[in-house]
């Protein structure tokens, strides 16, 4: 399975980036979908993650009311809006799937997740 995460850029702060991620994997409707990021020299970090049916979303204290983490399982894609950016969201976003995934699950951390894509660069400025 191969993850492929586009739309990272450059943006002011206050401004909006959609972030996107698609797969090859034919079963990404029952997959857990989670969104990580990693600023220079400091540990990845999850950002938000979202349930199979899209129904159960959770998110980082930081980007709450700020991101949306949402999903289209027609299109094996999964999207991250981020409005009202802050130089401190400057980091390599990173998309993941958890093929075990279940309702209630934890998904907040790393370890869960079988599949990984690239990272895609987002840098705010001030």
């Amino acid at each position: 399975v191969q993850l492929q995460a586009s739309g990272g850029g450059l943006a002011q702060a206050g401004g909006s980036l959609r972030l996107s991620c698609t797969t090859s994997g034919r079963a990404f409707s029952t997959y857990g979908l989670g969104w990580f990021r990693q600023a220079p020299g400091k540990e990845r970090e999850f950002v938000a993650a979202i349930g199979w049916s899209g129904s159960s979303t959770s998110y980082t204290d930081s980007v709450k009311g700020r991101f949306t983490i949402s999903r289209l399982n027609a299109k094996n894609t999964v999207y991250l809006q981020m409005n009202g950016l802050k130089p401190e969201d400057t980091a390599v976003y990173f998309c993941a799937a958890d093929k075990n995934y279940y309702y209630g699950k934890g998904m907040m951390t790393p370890g869960p997740y079988d599949y990984w894509g690239q990272g895609t660069q987002v840098t705010v400025s001030s």
